[in-house]
Parts: C-alpha cells; sequence; structure tokens
C-alpha cells in the first residue's frame, strides 16, 4: 500500500473516523434530572449504534483509504472496494441521523426522570463524525481541491552529470551493475569505464541521434495519475504514485508507455508535469 496515493479527502475521511471512534465511548443520550449516580451508556452499549453508525462508519473509512492505497484495488460483484466504502460511509451518517430522531429506541423514565432522554454527546459526535466523512468519500473524485495529495511528493534527487554513476535505490539506472562471472561490467564502481563497441572515446564528440529515437528514461509524477493498458481499454491497470520513479520505455505521441515496480506495463496518457531522472 502507498500512502504517497492518499489524497485530501482520504485525510478527511481519516479524521472523521478518528472522531468517529472517540465518540463511541462518549454518552449514547442524557436525562435531564437523572441522579448523579446513573450510568449513562456510551455508543457501544446500544446494538444498532454500534452495528449501523459505528462499525459501519469505521469498516467504510478502512476500504475508501485502503482502496486508494492499493495500485489495483480488488473488485467484489463488479464494485471497487472504494465504492463499497463510500456505501458504507452513506449508511452510517443516514443510521446516526435516524438515532438522533429515537434516542435509546424510545426509552422514557430513564433513571427515575419524568423527561425522556436526549441525545448525548457521543451520539451527536457520531453525527457530525459520519455526515463529514460521507460527504468526503463521495465529492473527493469530483472536487480538485480534494484530489491533490495528501502527503507532499518525495523531490526527486537532482539529474547527475553525464557519466556519473547514479545513487542506488528503485527509479535509477545503474543502481547496482550486477556481474557476469567475475568479470566487472561496464559502469561499475571503481572499474574504468570502457566503450562499446561503436562508442565514441573520452573526447571525442558523440554521433548525433537519429531523429525520432527514443530512449528510456525514469519519471515521477507530480500527483497520482493512472495508467491504461496498451490495448485502449479505459479501465485502469495501476494509480502511478508521486515520489516513486517509474521506466518510460516507449513513447506513443503525446503518452508514455510506463512500467511499473512490479513489471507492468501501461499508457500514462497525461504526462504534463512529470520529473525525468
Amino acid at each position: 500500500m502507498n500512502i504517497r496515493s492518499l489524497t485530501r479527502g482520504d485525510g478527511v475521511v481519516i479524521g472523521a473516523a478518528v472522531l468517529l471512534f472517540i465518540a463511541s465511548f462518549l454518552d449514547l443520550y442524557s436525562v435531564d434530572g437523572a441522579p448523579d449516580s446513573y450510568d449513562l451508556p456510551s455508543l457501544w452499549g446500544s446494538g444498532p449504534v454500534v452495528l449501523g453508525v459505528v462499525l459501519a462508519g469505521l469498516i467504510g473509512a478502512a476500504l475508501v483509504v485502503v482502496a486508494r492505497g492499493l495500485p489495483q484495488p480488488p473488485k467484489v460483484a463488479g464494485l471497487d472496494l472504494g465504492q463499497f466504502g463510500v456505501a458504507f460511509t452513506v449508511f452510517a451518517a443516514w443510521t446516526a441521523l435516524g438515532n438522533i430522531f429515537d434516542v435509546a429506541g424510545g426509552i422514557d423514565n430513564v433513571g427515575g426522570s419524568s423527561d425522556g432522554p436526549d441525545a448525548g454527546t457521543g451520539l451527536i459526535l457520531a453525527l457530525v463524525a459520519t455526515l463529514v466523512m460521507a460527504a468526503a468519500a463521495v465529492a473527493t473524485p469530483l472536487v480538485p481541491a480534494l484530489k491533490g495529495a495528501l502527503l507532499p511528493a518525495a523531490r526527486p534527487a537532482a539529474p547527475q552529470p553525464y557519466g556519473a554513476q547514479p545513487p542506488a535505490g528503485y527509479g535509477y539506472p545503474g543502481a547496482q551493475q550486477a556481474s557476469f562471472g567475475g568479470q566487472p561490467q561496464p559502469g561499475q564502481p571503481g572499474q574504468p569505464q570502457q566503450p562499446f563497441p561503436g562508442q565514441p572515446q573520452a573526447g571525442q564528440p558523440a554521433a548525433p541521434a537519429p531523429a525520432g529515437d527514443f530512449s528510456p528514461f525514469w519519471f515521477a509524477v507530480p500527483v497520482p495519475r493512472p495508467l491504461f493498458p496498451e490495448d485502449g481499454s479505459p479501465t485502469p491497470i495501476a494509480e502511478l504514485a508521486p515520489g516513486t520513479w517509474y521506466l518510460a520505455v516507449e513513447q506513443r505521441g503525446p503518452s508514455l508507455v510506463a512500467q511499473t515496480q512490479d513489471g507492468r506495463r501501461g499508457v500514462l496518457q497525461d504526462t504534463s508535469g512529470i520529473q525525468r531522472g
């Protein structure tokens, strides 16, 4: 799971889930005139509230966040986990609203009081949390401000001078050159650079590249962007996340054919603002 693919809307969903969890330990209802010795139950003391509000909201928030962080969210009955998560959050908000109008199932004379119970602090906060959670889950794909990255993208390292050895790590060509049969490979640290056949010697001008020639390069995206199949299918196969380097292996007009860490290849249609490594 790549947390850098989370959006600001996902951050709002996470914050609302934390508020809902805290609210679950507060009073379910309050009663005017009840004796001080009377112990008011929390939200966990009501089965319908626990199932319909607390657990439904927490499960919905978890599904929304997990679906956003996975490169290829699994589908259940043809729907993504994120869509199930949105449905759970909306259901939790609707159930919390219903419990506000029917506090404690219509119990009267609680603790010897002549008045019926009112909504407690926990139930009110749960309603606020589920409403915010559902609104953020529904609006994130629609509102540009919520689609922005939650965490700032890791700044790609400055391009190395020609002939210098790039740092180690995925996303940089030549990070750790392997040797074959114990023989040093060209570009291995500590070994002299030997020209390949046809490669110009040091100090000689390099031959001009043929027109239209494409050389693979490493790049990073500024914001999460979908990667589409090479056959033109509209369903993304992965999502490129900021802070990770990907390999561009081919150019197709304004688009790039990119390869992910697990070897999957697809078409990146939006190449604006990418950072070359």
